[in-house]
């Protein structure tokens, strides 16, 4: 059974800073396309960001640029560093992984790619 937990989220106003952080096992780390969803009341869910085993990341074109995505092995963490955000930015984010059956080199940003997923924390953007 793959855990993954959601740590951080909150309120901030515009133009501000925040970061998440997702909590996995080691095996999911190394094995696993972690990835960042998003959701926001009335939406469906959307690919936020994603990486794979070698540690290259995919993007969703509204937050490039403002948006990180790291892995930290040493730690089984997955972070996302949120910078300038927007109001359209809110929403319940969920921490994400593949399956891990293989080595995931892929890239997507579909949450139909993705088998476990955490619990979710909501982030607020407003002033």
């Amino acid at each position: 059974q793959v855990q993954l937990e959601e740590i951080g989220g909150g309120s901030v106003p515009p133009g501000r800073s925040m970061i998440l952080s997702c909590k996995a096992t080691a095996y999911t780390v190394r094995a696993a396309c972690l990835g960042w969803f998003r959701q926001a009341p009335g939406k469906e869910r959307e690919g936020v960001a994603m990486i794979d085993v070698e540690y290259r990341p995919t993007y969703a074109d509204f937050v490039r640029g403002r948006f990180t995505i790291r892995k930290e092995s040493q730690d089984n963490t997955l972070d996302l560093r949120m910078s300038s955000l927007e109001p359209e930015d809110a929403g319940m984010y969920f921490c994400a992984a593949s399956s891990g059956r293989r080595p995931c080199t892929w890239s997507s940003l579909s949450p139909s790619d993705f088998t476990y997923w955490g619990q979710g924390t909501q982030v607020t953007v407003s002033s």
